[in-house]
């Protein structure tokens, strides 16, 4: 890694506190009563339970959703046995993914000792804190050993994900692209380059879904895996075959399947002629592969390729398959993850990517179109249908094979998760993906402000921006050094002073004058709004084509900045109003709240304008929106005219968006809980909580948002505006750096659609 990122990562590890995680209590404990149900002498019932009936434990601890996460450090990454304290930042790390993706809980725990009696020894002492194990970064051949004795021993299920993940996901590519090729697992031939732990697993994977043993090669560093050669494991030996050929080039006549789990630059492209019509290949070594995708397709164009790298096609991420697997595994109380369990996952991965791809996938990977075919044989790893689709698999097969303590219904399950799915933690994610290397041109109002430049150094590190500034470069010069950030002015930054850029400003001004004379705006403020006013001089440059989006304001009033905006940018065609959507991200999920900032009184037909518009923004994140319009009454319960403007505005909307989730008027305690919600009304529009929660005015838009944010110290995203024919959006005095770059990303990701 170079420098920049080094020092980026060390930064991110350091602040605001070390660390990636924490521990918050999921109880209320307020009181004394509190206390006594907690602890002593409360906590005494459920002990009793659990001593009378071990699974309780799963009722009335946390263990049915926590997973240790447990390494020796002796195979980290591509660092090696850096030991088990150095490893402890991955394993942290592995931790979040295991939250964020799938809502698990995570211990993590570094066992410092390279003995694998002592290591296993250890491990399986721990059994009654966990509902499953998650082994990482144990090297080969410990590993087999290590992972076996676990499992006999221990009755939750143990992974060991640098085999199992890796061997999950491969299996669920290879199966896609044998479709591709016209192939079945039964008709194919295999080459490894690489024996350790994860092709093995791979291999092992394949054979039991129906690729013949005979038809597999195994090569390492020392050669082709041979029946004569000494010194194999158990797992290697199983595939050692009858042949003359030692090296790799001599086996791969004919093989449909290059598995490479090995070293970069192995696989010389003069070898891959030798290999089968429309063959896979796949170059797992990472950072570098055993051949670059663009090498292989140069000597084979009708290859398919798969990478472990995010910046090709097919990329094979273990985060497709473990959040998911244990999450399917906890929920049934299984005692192991099994064949089965691994096989349903593979299938589920694999049917998934042979699916019309979800709305905000397209979204995430810039507008592509991506259907199943040679880039696109695997899911990306921020298909919001994943968590539904691998969990329900697993936990059935968990159910069939005998090894679930618990029954689920399916179909319920599978709802439940998909509705989980809206966990905040992820809110950003598609959009960042839709934003990355848009090369969005967005103009800053407010260039000299610490929090808009470190905000830009972010958009610079994310490859989401291409900054422009309006700025004084005399003050530019004196305050970037002490902020310590990295871009360069000119090079990275353009930067549009008033004070000497007259070559750009100018210009504006007789545009501006077109765009306000008629707007109140008096002759003589002309020249001094385009010099003076950095908020009129960032939408000229956005109404003249300067730019693609802008931020502005941050600073001062927020009102103050808007009269600006609305008389340089026009609306959308077919809108009536300019309205503000604002979103928190709670423990709960995402929630969005509008119209926060434009409109004090919106009349039924704004109500209804609003909402299908807040609906359109909620699905750029990858939310399916569950609209509620609130009031002061339920379900006809008043006929002020507050509640009759709702009741109004949900025809409307029902008329112009048959398709959306929406229902009203309803209390919030309503539309956030189904079933208050449903001791109200029998056929609500929606199952769930709401995520998009419409005001009748904007004094409850804006207290709603902040007393929310306020009390439960949830990061707010926007305010976004909503019906402006161009991205700009206008920041308040309170936001932050976060803030902005989420806005940058917005508006970015928003300028990529409209492409």
């Amino acid at each position: 890694m170079d420098d920049t990122l080094r020092r980026a990562a060390l930064d991110y590890h350091r602040y605001p506190q070390p660390g990636k995680m924490r521990i918050e209590p999921t109880k209320r404990m307020v009181n004394q009563r509190d206390l006594a149900l907690a602890y002593s002498p409360g906590v005494a019932a459920p002990c009793e339970e659990i001593a009378a009936d071990p699974d309780k434990a799963f009722e009335y601890t946390a263990r049915g959703n926590l997973v240790a996460v447990i390494s020796n450090g002796t195979a980290v990454l591509g660092l090696g046995a850096i030991g088990a304290l150095a490893s402890k930042p991955v394993m942290e790390g592995k931790a979040v993914l295991f939250k964020k993706f799938a809502d698990i809980d995570v211990f993590d725990i570094e066992v410092d000792t390279t003995d694998p009696d002592k290591f296993v020894e250890a491990v399986a002492l721990l059994e009654p804190t966990f509902g499953g194990i998650n082994l990482e970064d144990i090297k080969a051949p410990e590993c087999f050993a290590i992972e076996a004795a676990l499992k006999a021993r221990m009755n939750i299920p143990v992974f060991h994900d640098d085999q199992h993940g890796t061997a999950i996901v491969v299996a669920a590519a290879v199966r896609n692209a044998l479709v591709l090729q016209g192939k079945t697992l039964a008709e194919a031939r295999l080459v490894t380059s690489g024996a350790g732990a994860a092709a093995l697993a791979c291999v092992d994977l394949l054979v039991s879904m129906g690729l013949p043993a005979e038809n597999v090669t195994l090569t390492d560093k020392d050669g082709v895996v041979h029946a004569g050669r000494e010194g194999m494991g158990e797992n290697m030996a199983r595939y050692a075959r009858h042949t003359d050929a030692r090296s790799l080039p001599e086996v791969l006549p004919g093989a449909n399947v290059f598995l490479g789990l090995s070293a970069p630059g192995v696989l010389k492209p003069e070898w891959l002629p030798l290999l089968a019509e429309r063959p896979l290949i796949f170059a797992l070594a990472n950072p570098e592969p055993e051949i670059r995708p663009e090498v292989a397709r140069a000597a084979r164009p009708d290859a398919i390729v798969a990478t472990g790298r995010s910046d090709y096609p097919n990329q094979v991420n273990n985060v497709l398959c473990f959040p998911y697997i244990f999450r399917g595994a906890l929920d049934v109380g299984a005692t192991t993850i099994n064949e089965a369990m691994k096989v349903a996952a593979a299938e589920a991965i694999a049917s998934l990517a042979r699916l019309p791809a979800h709305e905000s996938v397209a979204q995430a990977y810039g507008g592509q179109k991506l259907t199943f075919g040679p880039d696109y044989i695997i899911p990306t790893p921020f298909d919001p249908r994943l968590i539904a689709e691998i969990a329900p698999a697993v936990a059935q097969a968990a159910m069939d094979s005998g090894v679930a303590r618990r029954t689920l219904d399916i179909d319920a399950y599978r709802q439940s998760l998909s509705r989980q799915n809206t966990r905040s933690a992820q809110l950003m994610m598609p959009v960042f993906e839709a934003a990355r290397h848009s090369q969005t041109r967005v103009v800053y109002g407010e260039g000299e402000d610490e929090r808009v430049l470190r905000a830009i150094q972010d958009g610079l590190d994310e490859g989401i921006v291409r900054p422009v500034i309006v700025a004084r470069r005399r003050i530019l010069e004196h305050r970037l050094p002490s902020l310590g950030l990295r871009f360069e002015l000119d090079r990275d930054v353009e930067v549009i002073d008033p004070e000497t850029d007259h070559e750009v400003i100018a210009p504006l001004v007789e545009a501006y004058r077109q765009v306000a004379a008629r707007k109140g705006v008096p002759s003589a403020e002309i020249i001094r709004h385009v010099y003076r006013r950095p908020t009129v001089t960032a939408a000229m440059l956005l109404r003249t084509g300067h730019v693609d989006a802008a931020l502005v304001g941050g600073n001062s009033e927020y009102w103050g900045q808007i009269e600006y905006v609305l008389r340089i940018i026009d609306r959308a065609p077919d809108k009536s109003r300019v309205y503000a959507l604002s979103g928190l991200i709670l423990e709960q999920g995402a929630l969005f709240i509008t119209d926060t900032h434009m409109v004090p009184e919106p009349t039924p037909a704004q109500v209804a304008e609003m909402a299908i518009l807040a609906a359109a923004e909620v699905r750029q994140f990858g939310l399916e929106p569950r609209v509620a319009l609130l009031s002061h009454s339920n379900f006809g319960a008043s006929h002020s005219p507050s509640a009759r403007k709702m009741r109004t505005a949900l025809g409307l909307i029902r008329e112009a968006a048959p398709d959306l989730l929406v229902d009203g008027e309803m209390h919030a305690d309503a539309a956030l809980s189904q079933p208050v919600r449903e001791r109200l009304v029998p056929d609500s529009a929606f199952e769930g909580a709401a995520n998009v929660l419409v005001m009748p005015n904007l004094d409850a838009a804006n207290i709603t948002l902040t007393a929310l944010s306020a009390s439960s110290s949830s990061p707010t995203v926007g305010p976004m505006l909503m019906g402006l024919s161009k991205p700009i959006h206008v920041l308040t005095p309170n936001v932050t750096a976060r803030g902005i770059l989420n806005l940058t990303t917005i508006a970015a990701a928003e300028v990529a659609q409209r492409r």
